[in-house]
This record gives structure tokens, C-alpha cells and sequence, in this order.
């Protein structure tokens, strides 16, 4: 292995990877110093390579978090041969253990096996003191939150982009006042669980920034989907339009909010400062960092990077002395965030006071904006200088750069995983489960240097044995369900693995196909997933029979047939593939219909995700109604309306059509069948 090659596996990086046909590449030796040089590695010389790995391994011994399973002993390597027998444990309740330490070879042994009491504890090491997390095996099933249900235990629920939502009275898009409305209404069809679309921070003063997954920070919400009605303000006025006009709509929404804000009574400022107390300073930065942003906004600045220098320092005197000055407009984003928490709340208790088992199922955005409130106030806990994306693939030849960041592995391990354990905490605050969006980043995400393209990136290893352990100890602590979005090139091995947690993989019903019939029958999809009868990044399943994808993509230029004729002919072979799948299933039978009509596909597609073995089954709003557009097409800007599009009329209304309700008593009816074995 040359030098290189050893410091880029040092550093957690994989020379070597394989795409999604199996095809082995690796990572030329410019890009890989490129990409090692951005993670602070200089490699431009073998003397610099000599130092950047002497440095790596200091970093590596300087970790202070261990994780292992509960009943297990735990296992370090000899870092100290003149360690005492014992070493002092002080488990999170404050109680002090004294545990046997035994040498075995070149490893210690730590009896810690008898332990019964998962979390964060604190280990004395000689003279080191160290995170030890203890976790459960597995994550939370559904099965463990349904103990001694007399009803079935295989679930169905809905998914829902927020901003979707209509409510009764005039609205310009959904908030989370809306989402409790949808709740009530999905539970009273027999829904268990609503999976949102993720409800992060964003950048209330850029109205072109509204993507929910390239947030500002995952620590806190959305201002705009909180909802004056909570406290008797007024919403703002809103229109019948058929997509969300962002450009009129934020600002009408934050002078509604600025109102309640103005004619707060005693007890809600009260409540707000109990909220700004128990969430402590990152709160006050991010308050901060959204009245400095619209402050710099105006001048042309669209993240941190942006500002004048003496303002990139979250505790500065510059900072402090704005923030002194324009205490007021700081005052607005606590209120504004207390007021969104308390209305995700509140929808989480409609959720469940209505008989959902789950309520509502989180979405985590995968990472955060590189210019936004983490970046700007905790900047060591991300990678710098670096974005995500993915590599060339067939679908993509030149690869993607998503234009986001995320945590940096020896940041995770430094910290203790703070980061980490937050941005769980927030998701899980308010819900019932959580999606983790690419799930398969929490073993490797491909890093580009900025200003490098797509293919000239690299895989980054990060720890996912302690990840996953961390997830099980929120799971149970939040008494939550944890989804992994685990769909793309997945890495050999992490399925099983993520099974063996407890973390529900994603079977959608697109993807499960088999290499003789076409599409599989639900009774051969993998029972450690959820079914899916699409995602807000596919075709809606009226859509995908009508061809309405095949018109975006000719109308874009993005299809890889060699024809539009081919791409058509194509769609009705799969057409005739998937109807004699839902016939086989017993979802469907008779003829199969014409593609203009999509009514009883959309019936079968239904009864046919219902009737899989998974514990839990996702309608998307936009199946479950029978809309043609999905919310969003991968790797379009302004080309395709992502993320505007709204539902036709209020949910409760919609559900009670009778085509709508023929298809909620399918799945509610395939839900309640015996499983297959």
C-alpha cells in the first residue's frame, strides 16, 4: 500500500468502492490528496504524508467515547499497563461501580456485562475519564409498542409533505396546525402513523430557500409552520392557489407571526422563557444567527461565509454587541420557535388522543447547509470545505453534489457525539418514529471537495457500530420507531446489519422486483422493512400509469431511453408486469385497464402494499388520493415545481370521496389479513 493509499484509509476514507452495477473504481491519486487535504490531512509530499499520519493516530488515541451492547464486557486495547485492577463507572442515575478490570493479552477486559442500565455513563480509566454508552440490542419494534393489542399488529399509515396541507380556511400552505387536522382525519380511516416531510430550520429570511432538506440546522424547526391559532392570534390571510407562491407566502407568514408575537400575553412569554431556559445557549445562538441573517441578507450574504469577519464568531463581541442592540428581533425567533415546538406538540397529541399507535414519524434531512446556524455556531462538528452527494452511477454519469455538509466522524468521536445525540433528540421531541434520509451515510457518505466535481470525490467510513448504538438508546428513551432510508447503492452487508438493530429498512414497491416475473409479490419483501407504495422523490403511482414522468422527463431532456417511443413502449410492458403482480397478490383481477384509467390500479396498489408481511405500510398522501405529480424530481431546480405543490382541497374532505375511501378500507382490510409465513 503506498503512503497515500495509507493515510486516505487512516483517515476513514476508501480508495477503492463499487458502483451500483458491481463495477469496481478507484479513486485517482489527485482527487484522493484533494479530498484528504480538505479533511486537514496535507498529502502534497511524503514528508506532509508523514506527518498528517503521525497526527491521524494522536487524534485516534485521543477519543474519549466507547459504546458496547448491553451484556457484553467490554474489550480496549492495553493503552496503559499500569491500570488498577478496577476502574469506577458513574452510571447517568449517579451511581458509582467499581468493575473489574482483567488484562488479556493485548486487549483489557471490563466486566460490565452484568450491567442492566442503558445510556451515557462515566468511566474513570487510570487518568482518563471517558463516555461510555451502553445500549439494547435492538432498536424499538412496532410489535413493543403495541403490548397486549387484541387488534391486528401490522400497521398502515400515510405520508405527507407539510406544505401539501390545506386546512378549512384560506391558507398559503400547510403549518403544523394544518398537520393536526390531517392526523385527526388519517386516524379516523384507520391510520396509525403520518410520516412527515422533515420540519428542520430553514432561512425565513431567503424566500428561495425552502427546500426541507438542505436546512439551516436539524437542532430546531421551521418557524414558518408554527401556528398562531394556538394562542388565539390570527393566521395569515391565504389563497385557493394550486402550487405555494414562496415569494409572497413567507413573508405573509412572518408578519402574522410578528403580530402574535406583538400582542403575546404574560403566560406565553412566560412559557417561552421556561423553553429558552431549558434549551440553553444553542437556542440563543440560533435565534442570533436568524436576526443576523436577514440583517446581512439585504446586503447580498447568504450564509456566515458571507459576513463581515468579526462575525463568524458566535461569541464574540461583535455578535454580542448586535445581539444587545437588536434584542428585540432576537426576542421574535425564540417566540417564533417556542411557538412552532409547542404546535409539532400539539399535533403529535391529536395524533395519538385520535388512536394513532405511532403518530407522527420524523423525517432527518441527511445535512445541513454549509452556511446556515449549526455551520455558523458549532463549525468543528461538520466537515469543511467538503459537500456530500453521491458518485457517477447510470442514472447520474457525472455524479451529485447535494451542496450540503455533515458531521465530520473524528468530530463525532471528539464530542462524544453530542451532535449527534441532539439532532436525534430534536427529531424524536415530537414523534412516535423517525426516518433517517440515507441511511447508508451513517456507514459512508461520498465527500467532494468544493470546487471539485461530483466524480472527483471519495467515500468517507464513519463509526457506525457506535451510531447504530446510539440510535437504539434514543429509540427506547423516546419510546420511537427508527426507519432507515436505505434504497441506492447499499453497501454489502449494512442491510442485515441494520436489521440485526432493529432499524426498519424501506421496501418500496418500484424497487422490489425479481429477475423472472418483474415486480415480486409483497410476500417475498423483507418483513425487517416497511412497505412503500412510493417516495416524495418517485412517481406517484397514477403517475407512473399515466406516464407522467416519461412526459417530465422528455420535457427536460433526462431520459436514457434512445426514444421517447422506447421509453413508452417500455412503461407498457412494466404496466402488464405490475398488473399480474397485483393479481397475483389477490389486490387486483380481470383485465388489465387502460393506461387513462388509473382508479383501480391505485385500489390494488393499495391492498397490494397492504398485504406484504411488514410491520408498518406507507401510503403517500398523493397515492392514497390519486394525484398524478409527485412532490419532487431529483436534480431539478426551477424546471419542475419541487416542494410547492398542494393537495386539491382539505384532507378531511378528501378522505371522505368515495374512490379515496375504497382505498383505505383496501389497505386497512389487507393490513387486517393473517401474514404470510
Amino acid at each position: 500500500m503506498s503512503p497515500l493509499h495509507q493515510l486516505a484509509s487512516a483517515a476513514g476514507l476508501q480508495p477503492d468502492w463499487s458502483d451500483a452495477e458491481g463495477r469496481p473504481h478507484r479513486v485517482a491519486d489527485e482527487d484522493l490528496a484533494r479530498v484528504l487535504a480538505a479533511l486537514g490531512y496535507g498529502a502534497e509530499s511524503e514528508a506532509a504524508i508523514s506527518q498528517s499520519l503521525a497526527r491521524q493516530r494522536e487524534e485516534e488515541r485521543d477519543t474519549n467515547f466507547l459504546s458496547l451492547d448491553m451484556g457484553e464486557d467490554l474489550r480496549l486495547p492495553a493503552i496503559d499497563r499500569a491500570l488498577p485492577s478496577s476502574a469506577a463507572l458513574t452510571l447517568e442515575d449517579g451511581t458509582v461501580l467499581q468493575l473489574a478490570l482483567h488484562p488479556e493479552g493485548e486487549h483489557w477486559r471490563l466486566a460490565t456485562a452484568a450491567l442492566d442500565q442503558s445510556g451515557y455513563h462515566t468511566l474513570k480509566l487510570g487518568k482518563r475519564d471517558l463516555t461510555l454508552a451502553i445500549a439494547p440490542p435492538r432498536c424499538l419494534s412496532i410489535a413493543d409498542l403495541l403490548p397486549g393489542r387484541a387488534g391486528p399488529t401490522r400497521l398502515w399509515g400515510a405520508a405527507a409533505q407539510i406544505p401539501s396541507l390545506r386546512n378549512p380556511a384560506a391558507n398559503d400552505f400547510g403549518d403544523f396546525g394544518t398537520l393536526a387536522g390531517a392526523a385527526r382525519a388519517l386516524a379516523a380511516a384507520g391510520a396509525d402513523a403520518l410520516a412527515i416531510s422533515p420540519a428542520h430550520a430553514l432561512f425565513p429570511a431567503d424566500v428561495t430557500r425552502f427546500s426541507p432538506y438542505a436546512p439551516s440546522s436539524r437542532l430546531f424547526l421551521n418557524i414558518l409552520y408554527a401556528d398562531p391559532r394556538l394562542i388565539g392570534a390570527e393566521p395569515a390571510p391565504g389563497s385557493p392557489q394550486e402550487l405555494v407562491d414562496w415569494e409572497q407566502a413567507i413573508p405573509a407568514r412572518l408578519a402574522a407571526l410578528r403580530s402574535a408575537f406583538a400582542t403575546r400575553s404574560e403566560a406565553v412569554k412566560q412559557q417561552v422563557a421556561d423553553y429558552c431556559a431549558k434549551a440553553g445557549p444553542q437556542l440563543q445562538h440560533h435565534a442570533i444567527f436568524d436576526a443576523l441573517h436577514a440583517h446581512f441578507f439585504e446586503t447580498g450574504a447568504r450564509g456566515w461565509q458571507g459576513w463581515p469577519p468579526e462575525f463568524h464568531d458566535p461569541d464574540g463581541p461583535a455578535v454580542r454587541r448586535f445581539a444587545a442592540e437588536h434584542a428585540d428581533e432576537i426576542e421574535f425567533h425564540l417566540f417564533a420557535q417556542w411557538l412552532a415546538k409547542a404546535s409539532l406538540d400539539a399535533a403529535q397529541t391529536v395524533a395519538k388522543d385520535a388512536g394513532m399507535s405511532i403518530g407522527l414519524i420524523s423525517d432527518l434531512a441527511v445535512g445541513m447547509d454549509s452556511g446556515g446556524s449549526h455551520a455558523w455556531s458549532r463549525p468543528d462538528d461538520l466537515l469543511s470545505g467538503l459537500s456530500i452527494g453521491a458518485p457517477p452511477d447510470p442514472l447520474g454519469p457525472k455524479g451529485q453534489d447535494w451542496g450540503i455538509t455533515s458531521f465530520a466522524p473524528l468530530a463525532l468521536r471528539r464530542t462524544g457525539f453530542a451532535g449527534f445525540i441532539g439532532t436525534l433528540r430534536a427529531a424524536l421531541d415530537h414523534a412516535g418514529g423517525i426516518r433517517i434520509d440515507h441511511m447508508l451515510g451513517l456507514r459512508r457518505l461520498w465527500i467532494i471537495p468544493h470546487g471539485s466535481p461530483s466524480s472527483a470525490g471519495a467515500y468517507l467510513t464513519y463509526p457506525l457500530d457506535d451510531l447504530l448504538r446510539i440510535l437504539a438508546i434514543e429509540s427506547h428513551r423516546a419510546q420511537a420507531i427508527v426507519i432507515g432510508e436505505d434504497l441506492g447503492t447499499v453497501p454489502e452487508g449494512l442491510r442485515p446489519k441494520l436489521a440485526d438493530r432493529g432499524v426498519y429498512g424501506m421496501n418500496v414497491l418500484w424497487f422490489e422486483r425479481d429477475a423472472h416475473s418483474g415486480f415480486a409479490p409483497p410476500d417475498e419483501w423483507r418483513r425487517s422493512a416497511i412497505a412503500l407504495s412510493g417516495t416524495h422523490d418517485l412517481a406517484t403511482v397514477a403517475g407512473w400509469w399515466r406516464g407522467r414522468d416519461i412526459d417530465w422527463a422528455w420535457k427536460l431532456g433526462r431520459s436514457g431511453a434512445d426514444s421517447e417511443g422506447e421509453d413508452r413502449r417500455q412503461r407498457q410492458e412494466d404496466r402488464t408486469s405490475l398488473w399480474r403482480a397485483l393479481c397475483a397478490s389477490g389486490a387486483a383481477s380481470g383485465a388489465q385497464p387502460a393506461e387513462h384509467d388509473v382508479w383501480p390500479v391505485l385500489e390494488a396498489a393499495a391492498a397490494h402494499v397492504g398485504c406484504s408481511p411488514c410491520d408498518l405500510a406507507i401510503l403517500p398522501l398523493e397515492d392514497l388520493l390519486g394525484l398524478e405529480e409527485q412532490p419532487n424530481l431529483p436534480g431539478t431546480m426551477d424546471e419542475h415545481p419541487n416542494w410547492r405543490r398542494r393537495l386539491p382541497a382539505p384532507l378531511e374532505e378528501l378522505l371522505a370521496r368515495p374512490e379515496v375511501l375504497r382505498r383505505t378500507q383496501a389497505i386497512t382490510k389487507a393490513r387486517q389479513m393473517k401474514a404470510p409465513e
